[in-house]
């Protein structure tokens, strides 16, 4: 009886961890994984954030260094890769302009990477003058950019103002593979960092994103169930939920209940179950407030 309870104690600790998220916290702070189906495609995860990185004969192409309050991060980065590949770091491209994505590069500045980014970025990075976060070299148009390296194709896409103004799709052809941070999930509710967004905008560009020939997408952030991956289902919820929640808080606005009591009331029941819910609803629900409410 003794081993009996025993027995079932275990399993009920066992299963407490779990709904707890215990047993999810013994994944690494550091991860990289190679993209299932590709040669050269690598995804570089610190904490919740992730870069995508490319390995060719002729170097290194490499994204975000997420290393925003991580003073180390941008060399654990560089040191992942050099797991990897001793190949020179030509490029390291910004997904946006927003710093828990972009700080931390000096490490591959130190060995001659160059910096590219949208030129919206570019105007806000020089404006801002943060000293963690370096300088783009080269500004890419609304028309975008090619790069071509050691065999690799890499198309860099503007799709307008979304959850930022200065949002580059990567995009690897051969692959029918994206890197598109922040406005595209896998998901997880958005809500948190959308006070410089244009949500209608935003519906608007992820309709045309769905145009692109790929079949998967590498966030910015680990998806529902920490996936590294995501794919066009994502954006087709994404859209609902953005579509969802302007309609519900429009509504609510022309019934003068914006800001208050709607930012804090309004809940988007559909999506209550999905990861991030609970801290995203109240920052969704003042974004539309703002657009609805107030004009902004």
């Amino acid at each position: 009886m003794k081993c009996s309870t025993l027995r079932l104690g275990v399993a009920f600790a066992a299963t407490a961890l779990m709904a707890t998220g215990a047993f999810a916290q013994s994944r690494p702070t550091i991860e990289t994984t190679k993209v299932e189906g590709t040669d050269n495609v690598y995804v570089f995860r610190n904490q919740n954030h992730q870069a995508m990185f490319i390995v060719t004969p002729a170097g290194v192409i490499a994204t975000d260094p997420i290393a925003y309050g991580k003073p180390q991060g941008g060399q654990q980065y560089l040191d992942e890769i050099r797991k990897i590949s001793s190949q020179p770091i030509k490029y390291v491209i910004y997904s946006h302009h927003h710093y828990d994505h972009i700080a931390g590069g000096k490490a591959f500045k130190d060995v001659g990477a160059r910096f590219v980014a949208h030129r919206n970025a570019t105007a806000r990075l020089k404006a801002l003058a943060d000293p963690n976060t370096v300088l783009p070299d080269e500004s890419v148009g609304d028309r975008g950019r090619t790069i071509k390296l050691g065999g690799t194709t890499l198309e860099l896409k503007y799709y307008g103002v979304n959850h930022s103004d200065s949002s580059l799709v990567m995009y690897l052809p051969k692959e029918k593979l994206a890197f598109a941070v922040d406005w595209i999930s896998a998901g997880t509710f958005p809500g948190v960092g959308m006070i410089d967004s244009q949500p209608l905008l935003w519906i608007s560009a992820l309709k045309e994103v769905q145009k692109l020939d790929f079949t998967r997408f590498i966030p910015g952030h680990p998806g529902n169930g920490n996936r590294t991956l995501g794919d066009k289902k994502d954006i087709v919820e994404l859209i609902d939920i953005l579509q969802t929640a302007s309609d519900t808080v429009k509504a609510e606005a022309r019934a003068g209940k914006c800001w208050e009591p709607a930012s804090k009331e309004t809940q988007f029941s559909k999506f209550a179950k999905m990861p991030g819910y609970e801290n995203g609803r109240p920052h969704l629900a003042q974004r539309f407030c703002g657009l609805w409410g107030r004009g902004t």
